[in-house]
């Protein structure tokens, strides 16, 4: 007998779903914009970025540590302070600051930029809304009312430590529950993947899937607008 492929074994109660029992909490803004001290750094197997426990009057949160910020030290929010970790609305930021953590849409908490080491920068002001290069290079707007922190995310340099052996990356994807290694589909047998089967790479059937195929059928190129080399 066969197995299920990758995509059907996905779900509630998987291998592949997240360790949320692991997790440490969200590193997201709260609502009301008060000012905070920071108490403590910490990690979390489910952020690349140092985490710092803050307190806003009796409740604790984290949030995502920026660089050069320190113990017992005052994060001010919606002050238009320029210091690293304080926190201000895409509007009050002047072209050109460095910001990360940046919200969708105002008080969603912060969804964008959050890995270690990466940040953003305010490019334009506009009548559309403000637009910030992102770490890709892309440009994209947001609204004015959407909050961002002021400086870099910790922890650059995560990645520039060699692994050395396939063994060592195996350990770090499994501490996050990350499939590893990965196999390409044409290697494996028929019965484990649409493209398995026959001799060696040769394959007959083609990676095109339509859009309405099942989850089984549906790996390769989805409904792909255009194939082949550019010309």
């Amino acid at each position: 007998m066969g197995k299920n492929l990758i995509q059907q074994r996905r779900g509630k109660g998987s291998i592949f779903t997240t360790l949320k029992h692991q997790m440490k909490g969200a590193a997201k803004y709260p609502k009301n914009n008060d000012s905070c001290i920071v108490t403590d750094f910490t990690t979390s197997k489910t952020h690349t970025a140092p985490l710092m426990k803050v307190k806003f009057g009796k409740e604790e949160r984290l949030l995502i540590a920026p660089e050069g910020v320190r113990i017992g030290e005052e994060l001010h929010y919606g002050k238009r302070e320029l210091k690293p970790g304080n926190v201000l609305t895409l509007q009050d930021l002047p072209e050109g600051t460095f910001i990360y953590n940046i919200e969708l849409k105002p008080k969603d908490g912060g969804k964008i930029v959050r890995s270690s080491g990466t940040f953003a920068k305010v490019a334009q002001k506009t009548e559309k809304g403000i637009s910030v290069i992102l770490p890709s290079k892309r440009v994209k707007i947001f609204n004015g009312n959407c909050r961002a922190t002021v400086g870099i995310v910790a922890g650059a340099g995560r990645k520039e430590k060699p692994l050395m052996k396939a063994g060592n990356n195996f350990k770090r994807l499994k501490a996050r529950h990350k499939r590893y290694p990965i196999v390409c589909g044409i290697s494996m047998n028929a019965v484990a993947h649409p493209f398995g089967g026959k001799g060696s790479h040769t394959k007959g059937r083609p990676t095109q899937a339509s859009r309405h195929d099942p989850p089984g059928r549906k790996v390769g190129k989805i409904a792909p607008k255009r194939t082949g080399m550019k010309r």
